[in-house]
């Protein structure tokens, strides 16, 4: 190979590797002196220099006297044929890893600096511990831990996620990443909306629950842009990206306010409030609606409250009208013993068919409501009859907390759960190793109600083997007992069939 082909065939290998010529030209150097030393007449200590621009190496050798000091300067540069196959070899290997410890730190670089932003990856491999996104030159992981609840994403999908944290490890940069992080919302509303890149609206707050719903407070620094507008986008076309990326997790936009009573207010919607009032210290909100806004504003199972407390915060405590007449204390976001309408009944002035209006301002009328509670009764009773119903009675056996054998073994018989067989003198607890290869013949309440009965546990370590689970045999008092009572069962069924012979033969 000449010079020039060398110099060529370096340049497309930087490019391929995704590093500069002047690195992999280190990578080179570290592994021709490793060669060098691999000779039997080499010497101690040797130093290789290049001239980038012809592509000449020279070989600079060195003794180490006693002192440790290098002695004896002089020019060893080997020529191709002297460097012999282990030589060879060992340039090869040595030149591998170096170009991979290059790209390590490259990607390490690269991404350590990044951490706050946004990827996205495809989805490689996914799991029950952890998911991997391939982003190109490098694979970020996604914990179970940061994935969002009931987001099941299949392998080959596109998918956005927010980097966390980048480590350094043996195997290489190890990306982080989360989808359930705060700022994952934020980051994609920039993407999305050109007044917060552009630092005109500015994302004050964000509180979420990932997979479910999540708040951010927006501001404005022109008077002239509407942050709330800025962020829908014409017919919501700017909030719905960002829903779909998050499949389907709701968004809501407030303003942002300074003023707490008023932030407060508006952190809640969309329930509508009456009245705020914030402690002397400026910790707690303790917030007055409408009787039909009170499920509204607390949200199901609490969400909206919690939200709008992280959001701006403060605790909020939040009361009714009728409570605060009544001196209810507030329910701080739980529901109350009081009973409230999310809505009410209202006249169609042109029709006059009732109609209910929500408090969240749907309106849906009486025949459309009997319509959907008629479709919901039918899939109740649908639902109702695809359960399996026990016709076959349940007769207490031999044994203390067991039940006769089913025709059905897997079906487990209400408030039994261990479960054994008669000739295995075994019995078996869920979970366990056995516990699904084990045909139920009978049925106890409890290990204390099996074990009186004479059984012994199954086992179910990796270290329990067949052979040892059939070799186990009942101990106690109730180890004897119980074998004799299933071998009495088992001569009076042979006495019978006995008599039924003799019957037949007559």
């Amino acid at each position: 190979m000449t010079n020039m082909d060398m110099s060529e065939a370096i340049g497309m290998l930087a490019q391929e590797k995704g590093i500069s010529e002047e690195a992999l030209l280190h990578v080179l150097v570290d592994a021709l002196a490793s060669a060098y030393k691999r000779r039997d007449d080499a010497a101690d200590e040797v130093v290789v220099e290049v001239n980038p621009e012809t592509m000449e190496f020279s070989f600079i050798a060195y003794d180490v006297d006693e002192d440790g000091n290098w002695v004896n300067e002089r020019d060893d540069t080997p020529r191709k044929e002297e460097m012999g196959r282990i030589a060879a070899v060992t340039f090869r290997q040595v030149m591998s890893q170096r170009i991979r410890e290059v790209e390590s730190d490259r990607k390490f670089e690269e991404y350590a600096n990044r951490e706050g932003d946004i990827v996205t990856g495809i989805i490689q491999r996914t799991d029950a511990r952890y998911t991997l996104l391939d982003l190109g030159r490098a694979e970020a992981l996604l914990p179970q831990a940061e994935q969002v609840p009931f987001e099941r994403p299949a392998q080959g999908d596109r998918q956005k996620a927010y980097i966390v944290e980048v480590r350094r490890t043996p195997k290489g940069p190890q990306i982080v990443v989360s989808r359930t992080h705060p700022g994952l919302i934020k980051r994609l509303f920039e993407l999305e909306v050109p007044e917060i890149a552009e630092g005109i609206v500015e994302i004050k707050a964000c509180a979420r629950e990932p997979g479910h719903r999540t708040k951010i407070a927006v501001w404005s620094n022109d008077n002239n842009v509407d942050p709330v507008g800025a962020c829908v986008g014409a017919r919501g076309g700017r909030v719905r990206m960002v829903v779909n990326e998050m499949r389907g997790e709701k968004i809501d936009i407030v303003p942002f306010s300074e003023d707490l009573a008023d932030f407060v207010a508006k952190a809640l919607s969309p329930a509508k409030v009456t009245q705020v009032n914030i402690s002397d210290d400026g910790t707690a909100a303790d917030v007055i609606v409408p009787d039909h806004q009170l499920s509204l504003a607390i949200g199901r199972e609490g969400q909206n409250a919690r939200l709008s407390a992280r959001l701006t915060g403060v605790r909020v405590d939040i009361r009714s009208e009728t409570q605060l007449a009544e001196g209810i204390p507030a329910s701080h976001g739980r529901d109350s013993d009081v009973e409230y309408a999310v809505g009410e009944w209202r006249p169609n002035p042109e029709s006059g068919e009732n109609e209910w209006h929500a408090a969240d301002g749907s309106v849906i009328s009486e025949s459309e409501w009997n319509k959907q509670a008629a479709e919901a009764e039918v899939l109740a009773a649908q639902a109702e009859a695809e359960v399996p119903e026990v016709t076959e009675e349940l007769v207490a056996g031999p044994w203390a907390g067991s039940v006769q054998p089913m025709s059905d073994p897997d079906q487990v018989p209400p408030g039994f759960e261990i479960k054994a067989n008669e000739d295995s003198d075994l019995y078996h607890v869920p979970g366990s190793r056995y516990y699904d290869q084990t045909k139920a013949e009978l049925w106890f309440r409890s290990i204390d109600a099996a074990e009186g009965a004479g059984f012994s546990p199954a086992g179910g370590s990796d270290d329990t083997t067949d052979d040892d689970v059939a070799g186990v045999a009942p101990t106690g008092d109730a180890a004897v007992e119980a074998p004799a009572i299933v071998n009495e069962r088992a001569e009076a069924d042979e006495a019978a069939d006995t008599e039924t012979s003799s019957e037949a033969n007559d």
